[in-house]
This record gives C-alpha cells, structure tokens and sequence, in this order.
C-alpha cells in the first residue's frame, strides 16, 4: 500500500484502531500517525470498549467483520464506554445490505476497502473535530468523592462516579484513612491506587488514624485543601446516618468544609442505619459491571465483608430502583442541589448531532 503526500501535522487527535488484518493495522496506524494523530492499534476487538474508557478517543475505525467481535456490535460497547464517540466501519465487502446494517448500527461513516488515504484522512479529521467541538460544548462537571477509608467510595457511588466518567467529567477521590483497621495499610493504599486509575480517577490519600478520625481539623483543613485544588462542582460524602464514627465525622467535617460547593449528596455505607433516607435514586445501568471491576480491586477485603460479593452489591443496586428508574440504582441524600447530579449522555450525543447538523447545513448554503 502507498501512501499518498506529505505528512502533515494536524491538531493532535487521539484515534483508535481495530483491524484483524495486520497490513491493514500497520498501513492505516502510519497514515493516521503521520497525519498528526495519536494512535492506538489493536488486533483484538474485544479489547476495544477497556481502550476506549482509558484513551478517551476522537474517533473509533473498526473493521466490520472479525473473530471474536464483529464491527457492528462494537459500535455499542465503544460508546457505552464513551458516549457520542464517532466510528467509522472499513470493509472489503460493497453491499448495500453492509452499508443499511452499519447505519442501523449508528456508524458515522462506512468505507470500504482498498480505502484512499486521503479519504481515510480526511474523514477521520472531520469526525475528531466535531466530536471535540461537540464535547466543548457540553457542560462538565467536576466530582469530589469523600470516603473514610478505601472502598468507601466505591461501595457507595462507584458506579455513579463511572458514568460521571463515562459522561466525560472530571473525577478525584478523597480517602482519609489508609484503612489499618482493616488490613495491611500500604496493600489498602495500592488496592485504592489500583482502583482510581481503573476509573480515570485523581486519588488523594491521607493518612489519618482509622476509626478515630476528628470531625474538626486536620479533617476539615485536608478537605478544605483538596476542595480549594479540585475546586469540585459536585461532592459525595457520608451520611451522617450511620454507625460507624469516621463515616459521622467526615460526614460533619465535609459539610463545613463544602459549604460553598453548589451540590452536595451522602452515599449509603454498609454500616447505614434506618435512618438513612434517601431522597435521589440514581440509574447506574450499564455501569453495574463497572462497580464490580472497582471493588474487586479491593481483593484485601474478600470474604471479610460479605457486602463486597457480587450479589449483594447488585442486589442492592435492585432493590432501590423501586424508587428511581431502570434496573440499578444508587440511593442519595441530597444536602443540596443547584444542577443536576450527573451529566446525561443524551447531552454529549445530542452535541455531536448538533455539531454535525450545523457542518451539514453549512455546507449546503455554500
């Protein structure tokens, strides 16, 4: 295969590429890479949805029939992964029945093959600069997830901070303790590294004495430092329903300390009481398996806390969709509430159309 022109060095877009053939992942990897874009190639389409939470692409190019996975379902599992992203399918194959099951598949574009670099190229650019425009324009949010001890977080919200994740806002996680109460304190720390990096998280880990944590200083101070660095739209912390007497002293210190963030919520601990009444069921569908993947990173905790097993996790994502809407849900309390608590997919693909409609009528008034 030849490749046509000079290389160009455009904006620095961020491309994944799926393609079993591997002349054919080397050929369209060195024209992208050439042209200016940061690429990822990979043989294996299975492992396309994982690339995609981590890379954060503008655009996705697939082959439409592979072993494992074909083209058209990984369409789905990209953008579960990444709402809005834009996938253009390549194939050998000129048929039109190809071209309807691709549409119906939401691909943005369909290629077929032996492709023109210049097509290739210019495709792939006009797709990343919608998607980024698109992105630009959606409203993020910043999230700042409060925890006592490691896997605090993750119990409580971990599936909403995943669709924070997924919606394209930025996450931090805020760990107080070290958890030595509860295991080894540096294979607890790792175990919270391992998870936070797995969710695209900024982890803060301090160090205070497990299960006596104050609800006055350095408690407020740390979480006044972290707040005034992450400057969060959005905080998760404790109720102050609960049993445990770090869970209530964070819960008081993260008041004080987040008075002046706009929106404020407590997450429900294992160590809840009655008490705990929630006023917000959020839909965590599609993220359940996220949540499992966080906790299991906790591996420390494994068959000491029964609520860290699968089925009761998800049982308990069931039960409370009673109250809210889908399968799974997360309970919250709302302290208070000045935008939405996390930001709707609809809204990034409704911002891709949006940007592709204004291109498109553009054009047309030339």
């Amino acid at each position: 295969m030849a490749f046509e022109g000079r290389p160009v060095i455009t904006q620095s877009f961020r491309a994944i590429v799926v393609e079993d053939d591997p002349d054919v992942l080397f050929y369209v990897q060195t024209l992208l890479t050439r042209r200016g874009f940061d690429v990822r190639a990979l043989s294996d389409p299975l492992l396309a949805a994982e690339a995609t939470r981590q890379f954060h692409p503008d655009v996705v190019i697939t082959d439409i029939e592979m072993p494992g996975l074909s083209g058209l379902d990984l369409i789905a599992q990209v953008r579960d992964a990444q709402p809005g992203t834009p996938v253009v399918v390549m194939t050998a194959h000129v048929s039109v029945n190809y071209a309807v099951s691709a549409l119906r598949n939401a691909a943005d574009e369909f290629l077929t093959k032996p492709i023109a670099s210049k097509e290739l190229v210019g495709v792939a650019t006009r797709l990343a600069e919608e998607f980024r425009r698109a992105q630009a324009s959606v409203h993020r949010n910043i999230v700042l997830a409060i925890g006592a001890h490691p896997d605090d977080v993750e119990i409580g919200v971990g599936g909403l901070l995943a669709a924070h994740r997924a919606a394209g806002d930025t996450v931090a996680i805020l760990t107080l303790s070290r958890g030595s109460r509860g295991g080894e304190a540096d294979g607890r720390q790792h175990e919270s590294l391992a998870s936070a990096e797995m969710l695209g998280a900024r982890l803060f880990l301090e160090d205070l004495p497990d299960t006596a944590i104050s609800n006055a200083d350095p408690t407020v101070g740390i979480i006044e430092r972290v707040v005034a660095e992450v400057n969060p739209t959005t905080v998760y912390t404790h109720s102050d329903h609960d049993r445990h007497q770090d869970h209530r002293a964070v819960h008081s210190a993260a008041l004080v300390a987040t008075r002046r963030v706009k929106t404020v919520a407590c997450f429900q601990s294992p160590s809840a009481t009655v008490d705990f009444r929630p006023n917000r069921f959020v839909s965590i569908d599609g993220f359940t398996e996220r949540k499992l993947e966080l906790l299991n990173c906790f591996a420390s905790q494994a068959g000491i806390r029964d609520y860290l097993e699968p089925d009761f996790v998800l049982a308990t994502a069931r039960y409370w969709s009673r109250y809210g809407t889908g399968k799974n849900c997360e309970p919250l309390e709302i302290v208070r509430e000045a935008s939405d608590v996390v930001a709707s997919h609809a809204d990034i693909e409704s911002a891709v159309r949006a940007e592709k409609n204004r291109i498109y009528e553009q054009g047309a008034s030339r």
